[in-house]
């Protein structure tokens, strides 16, 4: 256990560093060179380098976050104040008690190291269609973990909000609550429930949105039990006990993770929305610049197309090609306002020579036999031969055609990979949340995530 905590919390702390890196950036004008950003563009990006504080503030605060989703009435505010051990949120028969977010902080009696805000949310009911996932995901991303509570048979609405939350990439626990008016609901027959949509609306397993080991059964607020009392005289009354909730099944599964891999949890979650504000920062900027960039890619074509072309000297043409094709890659993220280092520029340029096929790969082959005649021609003859120079000026245009073409190609090409790779590096966050995810255990809650984040 001392060494997971120890790994946790480094973890934690590379996230951290990570996200004071980007805000760094990011918030500073100098990044952008000699093209300071716009107006337009400063407004354009301003809702994602606030994302991006708002991710550290919550690391500062080492606060983990619990969002309770689900239908009007199936008691997830009774379930807060279970957790709570007292009636802090407003419950009701009334439709739609809640009408807006409510944060709470829980202290589980757990040492994690960690504060945990639990959040209850309006019925999912309440808000139909498009909005309802738009509510969902936004209130879903800021969340660390979702509890999805259902009572009684699964509608097929709770199967679509079940889908439409698992898509946001969040570890999930789902709580069928008011076990007490159903006892003949256990995991597994809500998993056959859950089968039966599953089966009707969608191809894939339903071990890809739920698995049986991440349902568990409560009764957060038992229904109360009248019973008898005849007193020693004779005299019966009758009254109303109110059972106490039963909740240890939640319970236990929450302070398991929280010591688990609660400090892990925040981390990577922190990281994730940090890496989505820096792709959408790097994707508006890469839009709102498109015409300076288009100027940036056709200069550089000329310039590699005329040094390939006048150079005479084998491999010192495609060398300077090399270089020119490196210095638009930086000179593209100078402009986008993107960390990117020459070294990182190179790791890029390979990609991008395996990523066109063989297209540029066709380019380098033909550049070099075409090197190879244009020397050859001056070696043989020198510029004494009409023919000669017509031969290496014949060569040379086609030389620097091909080159310039290539650049163009790389330029295009590096615009895509910029806006994806802006959150690689030593400390970027897509590089830590890979880090994290190669070191977590099998059996927790984060590891049926590790596929689907690894792939982005």
């Amino acid at each position: 256990m001392g060494q997971q905590t120890s790994l946790q919390s480094a973890q934690l702390n590379q996230a951290h560093a990570s996200l004071q890196q980007a805000i760094s950036w990011y918030s500073s004008f100098r990044r952008h060179g000699n093209s300071p950003p716009s107006d337009r563009l400063q407004a354009t990006v301003k809702t994602d380098l606030q994302s991006l504080q708002n991710a550290l503030a919550r690391l500062d605060r080492k606060a983990i976050r619990i969002s309770t989703f689900g239908l009007v009435s199936c008691g997830k505010s009774s379930l807060i104040n279970a957790l709570l051990g007292e009636e802090v949120v407003a419950t009701g028969a009334v439709h739609g008690v809640t009408q807006s977010l409510t944060i709470l902080r829980w202290n589980p009696s757990v040492e994690s190291g960690l504060d945990v805000e639990l959040i209850d949310t309006p019925g999912l009911d309440e808000v139909t269609g498009e909005s309802r996932a738009v509510m969902a995901r936004s209130i879903a991303q800021k969340s660390d973990l979702i509890l999805f509570v259902v009572a009684g048979d699964i509608t097929r609405t709770e199967y679509q909000a079940l889908c439409e939350l698992r898509d946001t990439q969040k570890p999930l626990i789902l709580v069928f609550n008011k076990s007490d008016l159903y006892p003949d609901q256990d995991r597994q027959k809500i998993y056959r429930q859950l089968q039966k949509f599953n089966v009707a609306h969608s191809g894939s397993s339903l071990e890809d949105i739920i698995a049986p080991h991440e349902i568990v059964t409560v009764a957060a607020k038992p229904q109360p039990i009248q019973v008898r009392i005849e007193s020693a005289d004779g005299t019966v009354e009758n009254s109303w006990e109110y059972p106490e909730p039963e909740i240890e099944s939640l319970k236990n599964a929450l302070v398991q993770i929280l010591q688990q891999e609660g400090k892990s949890l925040l981390a990577l979650n922190a990281l994730v929305q940090a890496r989505d504000a820096q792709v959408n920062i790097a994707r508006k900027t890469i839009e709102l610049r498109q015409s300076e960039a288009q100027e940036i890619i056709a200069k550089y074509a000329r310039y590699k197309a005329i040094a390939v072309a006048v150079n005479p000297i084998i491999f010192a043409d495609l060398l300077g090609g090399l270089i020119a094709d490196l210095a638009l890659i930086r000179s593209l993220s100078k402009l986008y306002g993107l960390p990117i280092t020459t070294f990182e520029a190179g790791n890029l340029l390979r990609r991008i020579l395996a990523s066109t096929g063989g297209l540029l790969l066709g380019e380098v082959g033909s550049s070099f036999f075409l090197s190879v005649g244009k020397s050859g021609a001056i070696l043989s003859s020198g510029f004494d031969s009409t023919g000669a120079i017509t031969a290496y000026l014949g060569t040379a245009s086609v030389q620097g055609a091909i080159a310039g073409y290539g650049t163009f190609v790389i330029g295009r090409v590096a615009q895509v990979y910029l806006e994806q790779g802006c959150t690689w590096g030593e400390m970027g966050a897509s590089t830590l949340i890979k880090q994290i995810l190669s070191q977590v255990e099998p059996k927790t809650i984060i590891y049926r995530l590790k596929q689907e984040l690894m792939q982005l």
